[in-house]
């Protein structure tokens, strides 16, 4: 008897690294759907024999027939204002219940019953709902990407500084690929209604580090300039970034000073059954040394 996996999101960066790990793993594309807004975005996936439905957070009523028949379901938390979020991530679960899915995989954030992070509080409203509504769930929290930091390092090393507002807190962070093989291996496993995985890298960095490091592979000089939140807010939204973006990462960095995403779990490394990807590694990708 087939399965079936359904991905929401599964046109975004994580979810289409999720099925891709799906895939490696050997689970059947047939059994495999990628829910996503845009159906026609998702052309890729279905040419892999992927199944793709079309389900809108912002339409519940497309909700229903994209989980109907779904055992397990991988719930990718929405980007964008949080009270938007908040709604968007109710309705799937809503829609979820109904559908009487046999599992639900939410990808939380770490620590999140006392994170302190203004992000956090989407994660700890969706767990609550998740709760109240009795679907069997497990709880994907993941922590820092370690390309939120690594992403902008060409021009970093370009203008020869690396800015943040982080100052020299350590930030054990993960790969999204590392974090999407995660998901995969727990959608292949029976008995995982109930668990909790804190998810992070085997190693803390700090952004003075993460400088070093790009000088170290480039030969350049690249140092890592501190700078006042406002002032930081101000280079993000001048780039082009919309400014409830730039207010998350201005509050993650000032949160990640104090000390709040340096702590090391080893849950990760425990299901990958390796060690996660070192920094070094992600930073000669990000430069293509």
């Amino acid at each position: 008897m087939l399965l079936m996996i359904v991905v929401i999101g599964a046109t975004g960066r994580y979810g289409r690294e999720v099925i891709e790990h799906l895939l490696r793993r050997g689970v059947p594309a047939a059994e495999i759907v990628a829910a996503v807004r845009t159906p026609t975005e998702a052309t890729a996936l279905a040419a892999l024999g992927v199944g793709v439905r079309h389900a809108d957070h912002d339409r519940p009523e497309t909700l229903p027939t994209a989980f109907a028949g779904a055992d397990k379901l991988l719930l990718v938390s929405s980007t964008g204002p949080d009270p938007v979020r908040v709604a968007q991530h109710r309705a799937i679960i809503d829609a979820a219940a109904k559908a009487d899915v046999g599992l639900v995989a939410y990808t939380s954030v770490t620590r999140a019953a006392t994170n302190p992070m203004t992000s956090a509080r989407v994660h700890r409203d969706t767990e609550q709902a998740l709760t109240a509504s009795g679907l069997p769930t497990v709880l994907l929290r993941n922590g820092w990407y370690t390309e939120n930091h690594t992403a902008t390092l060409p021009g970093a090393v370009a203008r020869g500084t690396l800015s943040g507002s982080a100052g020299q807190g350590r930030i054990a962070s993960a790969t999204r690929s590392d974090l999407a093989e995660d998901a995969a291996v727990i959608l292949t496993l029976d008995n995982q209604a109930g668990k909790i995985y804190d998810l992070t890298g085997d190693t803390a960095w700090t952004l003075p580090e993460l400088a070093a490091a790009c000088a170290a592979h480039t030969g350049r000089p690249v140092t890592y300039t501190d700078l006042p939140a406002e002032q930081y807010w101000q280079s993000l939204t001048q780039a082009g970034l919309p400014s409830h973006t730039a207010d998350l990462i201005v509050d993650a960095d000032l949160y990640i000073s104090q000390g709040a995403l340096a702590h090391i779990t080893g849950d990760l490394s425990l299901v990958l059954e390796r060690t996660t990807t070192p920094l070094t590694t992600v930073v000669a990708r990000t430069l293509g040394i």
